[in-house]
Formats: C-alpha cells, structure tokens, sequence
C-alpha cells in the first residue's frame, strides 16, 4: 500500500511539513505498515521556498530588509541543493502575514524588501532566481523592489518618489541610469498562479486591493496609478502591462518583473512539483492526500491541491483533499481529478481553536478517511 502525501501549508497555522506529517500519523494509526511517501508543497505563495530548500537539501541565508509596513523584517532567502539557484519568496519580505489586518493599507505597503532581498544574493554572486510572488500585502506595482534595485522613479520636479501605491500617480519619469546591471546577466523564473492583467476589473487592484485592506476608493485610486504606471512602462520599454496575463500578481510586482527582468513565467505548483520530485513518487502509489488550508472554486486557478489532483488524474489515482474550511463551487473540482474533499473541522468550534488544533485535527481526519477507503 502506497499512499502519497502532498499537502500545501495550513496558513497561519501548520507548514506544509508540519500537515504532512500530521497526514502520516493519522495513516499509521490504521495502516502501521503502509508506505507513506511525503512531498510538501506549495503554489507560489508563503511556504514555497521552504518546500524547495527542503526537496532539495538545500539552505536558508537569514537577511534582514524593509518590511512592507516600512520597519525593519527578519526574512530570508532560499539556496537549493544546487548551491547556484536562489529562491526569493515575496511573502517573506512583503507578505500579508506581516501586517496586521488593522494596519493593512496597500496605498503604504511596499515591495522595497524583495528589492533588497534580490540585490544581496546578487552581493553573494548568485544569477539564478526563482521567484515565488504570492501572498503579498502590497499594490505598488513592484515600485518599492525596482527603487531597492537602483531604478529612479522621479516626479515632475525631477526628485525621487516614495515607495507605497500611493506614489505610483506622482511618477513623472523611470530614471533607469543606476538600475543594477547584474539584472541583465540573470535569469529569474516567476512562479505565480495568478492570471490577472494589471489593470481594469480583472486586475490587481479591483481583485486583490479588497483583501489587502483597500476601501473602494482606494481601489480606484490605486487602479489609476497602475494604469498610470504601464503607460511609463510601455514608453519606457514598449512593453504592455495593463492586459497582459500574469502583470497584475502581487499586486503589479509580477508586471515589473515582466517589463525589467529577463524572466518567464510558469505556475507556482508546477515549480515546486518539479523540484520536489512529485510525477516520480506518484508512480505506483494507490492514492494521494493533499489540502491545504481553504477549498473553494478558487482552488481550480492553480492552487496546490488542483495541481497535485492534475498530476494524479494522468496516472488514474484517486485524490482525497482535507481542508480547514470549505467553501463554494468545490463541485467544480472533481473533474480536474479530486475525488472527495473533507473538512478537518469535526465540531462547533472558533477558527481560533481549528488552528491551533490544525494537526490534531489533520491527523484525525487522516485516519477516518483511510479507514473509510481500505476497510
């Protein structure tokens, strides 16, 4: 019996190691001697550069940077076990897990911490990225990371903006004479979910500004500065961010690296299935767990649980998702190959309490759905 676990992170709650070994003690209480193959993973938001290090035998360089609330932050970045590929997860430097929901306000959060992140693996002679981008408290359109990185972002009367959404509709001019041209002897591969343009109902701002803290006026606010900003980008590069999928992730930082990075882009689930070995240990397992903190019809624009499901659907294997909370249109799953999805929740309790209890309840729902499968 071969049972192949790959759950995302429950965030703010349990790491995506931390589930999956919760997963493998619910297995072992009915099944002792099954074979369990863990593979923690990730999407491109908080916990992809541990998932990476760890498939890899890799490291983390603890550095300290600019927060998004402007104050200094403990981040860090990843190395694989490549020794030459580093891994800047976002969320780490400007992710929402670092404001709290009483300060959030994306006309002030700033990406200058990712800037400064990127900037030193480059002081430590690194020239390969990969650069996990969700989770982001920001809308800046990546303005804070370019000023981190040398760009001169100037106003009418010739002096430097400050970082925040805010400053996006006082840029006058890209002043690119000190960007750091390292930049160009680099590769960078974006992993994100995230398909939305930069600007109009389906970018950034009137999507992911709401979550981040945005009022709608703040929404409009910040839509027109994005707006104002592509159309600086595309003089400046010829490049068109407003529709461009993928430009409005993070709150336009994925436009910016799109417009002065030699990057591509690929799905976040993608990248760290391919690092983490996924396609080899699903071969000839006899099912597959995975979730990760919510389920919803959200969950098919590329969250891990739906690519886990996709990879298992091409081998036949059934995949059981747990999740601390379900919501709407899950119905839509089950045709991108997930088989049944389970709340953890087994009682009237506070969301407070399902967290705290996240593994206790992991590993309980763990064994009733495999005692429920192999009777």
């Amino acid at each position: 019996m071969k049972i192949v676990i790959a759950p995302d992170s429950f965030k703010g709650s349990v790491s995506a190691t931390e589930a999956a070994l919760a997963i493998e003690k619910g297995i072992r209480n009915y099944l002792p001697q099954a074979e369990t193959v863990l593979v923690p993973v990730a999407d491109g938001g908080e916990g992809t550069m541990e998932s990476l290090v760890a498939a890899t035998q890799g490291k983390k360089v603890p550095v300290k940077v600019m927060g998004p609330l402007h104050t200094p932050v403990n981040a860090a970045y990843g190395v694989l076990g490549d020794g030459r590929t580093c891994v800047i997860e976002m969320a780490s430097a400007a992710g929402m897990y670092l404001v709290p929901e009483e300060r959030r306000n994306p006309l002030v959060t700033t990406t200058y911490g990712m800037g400064q992140m990127i900037r030193k693996a480059l002081d430590e002679g690194y020239r390969q990225f990969i650069l996990a981008i969700g989770g982001s408290a920001t809308n800046d359109g990546g303005i804070g990371m370019l000023q981190a990185l040398g760009m001169k972002l100037l106003d009418d009367s010739g002096k430097c903006v400050g970082v925040g959404g805010q400053e996006l509709l006082r840029i006058a001019r890209i002043d690119d004479s000190d960007w750091d041209k390292r930049i160009a002897e680099s590769t960078f591969l974006i992993a994100s979910d995230v398909q939305n343009p930069l600007v109009g109902e389906n970018g950034a701002s009137r999507v992911f500004g709401p979550q981040k803290g945005a009022t709608p006026e703040m929404v409009d606010l910040l839509d027109r500065g994005l707006r104002h900003w592509a159309d600086l980008v595309d003089d400046k590069t010829g490049i068109r961010l407003h529709d461009l999928p993928g430009a409005g992730a993070a709150g336009g930082t994925g436009g910016a690296l799109l417009a002065f990075f030699p990057a591509v882009r690929k799905r976040g689930i993608d990248v760290v299935m391919e690092y983490a070995g996924l396609r080899e240990a699903l071969r000839s397992a006899d099912v597959v767990i995975t979730g990760e903190g919510r389920i919803d019809f959200q969950t098919a624009y590329g969250k891990t649980p739906m690519g886990v499901a996709q990879e298992a659907k091409r081998l036949g294997i059934p995949v059981i998702a747990l999740a601390g909370s379900i919501g709407k249109g899950i119905d839509t799953l089950y045709q991108y190959g997930i088989t049944s999805v389970h709340s953890i929740v087994n009682g009237p309790m506070s969301i407070e309490e399902a967290m705290v209890r996240a593994a206790e309840l992991l590993e309980q729902k763990a064994e009733q759905v495999i005692r429920t499968i192999f009777q």
